[in-house]
């Protein structure tokens, strides 16, 4: 291990506690700002991390944060670790970070570059494989460019996807086989996706009996596993005002009534579908536990309306706790400093809330 640019004296208040790998994202984006951010605004917090990313782009993003918010120049320590395991030897005052990527200088800030897009992957490889090994206790995520992951030839649209395979090909699957969804989460609401990063044609077709049970069956069993047996879970329609007794559409007689009364003859506290307009809505005032979602925007646009700031995604069915802020790299701010890091700290708080036992 080697600290940047000094090396404070290691003493006994280093932990030796598994810690949270948190991916640097696109280092074109705010990603590594964020991170930067957050140790200088909760640095007691992120003493409990490591950071997969390239430590000249955390030092550029350290001096961009430094500028914007006045701090001395010498305001952030980098404890650069050979390996995760190294953890407890981090000295206090210092932001642990393992070299996951290969960049021979950092890219230009706020543009696509596949450069960017394979670095971004290399990091969350990385993390993915630590929190597959039992390394790492959470692997949380800063934000990606979607388009610079398929310029690096990354033929996953996204993190969920990403980690999927991933963690599919640990444990030997097909992908298939180990079916995932993302949630959304901000103060007052949870909305699970029934399907995720596809064009709206294809998530329409997605709609079928057995991808809302599956979905069904896979945020009762993530509550189920970070004690709260019984969610209720309100499932949304597809249809305005939830196909008006098929007026506006048949999908909730065929397809989403039958799914959600096999749900609940499994035990799984179920209801629906209700008006898509209103569900959400009723759910922030307490009538549901979690909404169920039929497509990516239904779910995301009320979330992100009213919590973006604090907005948690968690992916679930892996086989290890992911979560990551709620927006995206937003590289009209890269290069400012004045990104909020509270999404990130908000994902940090909920994968160290869900593997506290």
């Amino acid at each position: 291990m080697r600290t940047v640019p000094a090396s404070p004296t290691i003493d006994g208040s280093a932990t030796t506690e598994s810690p949270v790998i948190l991916t640097m994202g696109d280092p074109a984006g705010i990603g590594p700002e964020i991170v930067v951010k957050a140790f200088h605004e909760r640095p007691e917090l992120l003493r409990r991390v490591v950071v997969a990313g390239d430590v000249a782009t955390l030092r550029r993003a350290a001096r961009v944060v430094q500028a914007d918010s006045g701090l001395a120049a010498d305001g952030l320590m980098l404890a650069q670790l050979a390996e995760v395991s190294d953890f407890g030897q981090v000295p206090p005052g210092c932001l642990a970070v393992v070299q996951a990527c290969e960049l021979p200088q950092p890219v230009p800030l706020g543009h696509v570059s596949a450069a960017a897009g394979r670095a971004a992957a290399d990091c969350i490889r990385y993390g993915a494989q630590a929190a597959l090994d039992g390394r790492a206790r959470a692997l949380v995520t800063a934000p990606i460019h979607k388009e610079a992951l398929a310029a690096a030839g990354v033929t996953h649209p996204g993190h969920t996807e990403m980690l999927q395979a991933l963690a599919a090909e640990h444990h030997g699957l097909d992908v298939k086989e180990l079916p995932v969804r993302m949630m959304l989460s901000c103060p007052g609401l949870r909305t699970v996706l029934v399907s995720i990063h596809v064009s709206l044609r294809q998530a329409l077709q997605a709609v079928t009996l057995d991808q809302v049970l599956q979905t069904l069956r896979i945020t009762h069993r993530h509550f189920g596993s970070v004690g709260w047996p019984h969610p209720r879970i309100a499932v949304a329609g597809l249809n305005p005002h939830a196909g008006e007794g098929g007026l506006f559409g048949l999908e909730e007689i065929e397809v989403i009534e039958p799914a959600v009364r096999q749900a609940r003859e499994e035990g799984i506290d179920a209801s629906g579908p209700h008006a898509p307009d209103t569900v959400f809505m009723r759910a922030r005032q307490g009538a549901f536990d979690v909404v169920l979602a039929m497509y990516h925007d239904q779910g995301l646009i009320p979330v992100k309306l009213l919590g973006l700031e604090h907005g948690v995604n968690t992916t679930l069915g892996l086989p290890f706790v992911r979560t990551s802020p709620d927006h995206g790299t937003a590289f009209d701010l890269a290069g400012t400093g004045r990104a909020s890091a509270a999404s990130l700290l908000a994902a940090i708080d909920a994968a160290l809330l869900a593997t506290q036992n």
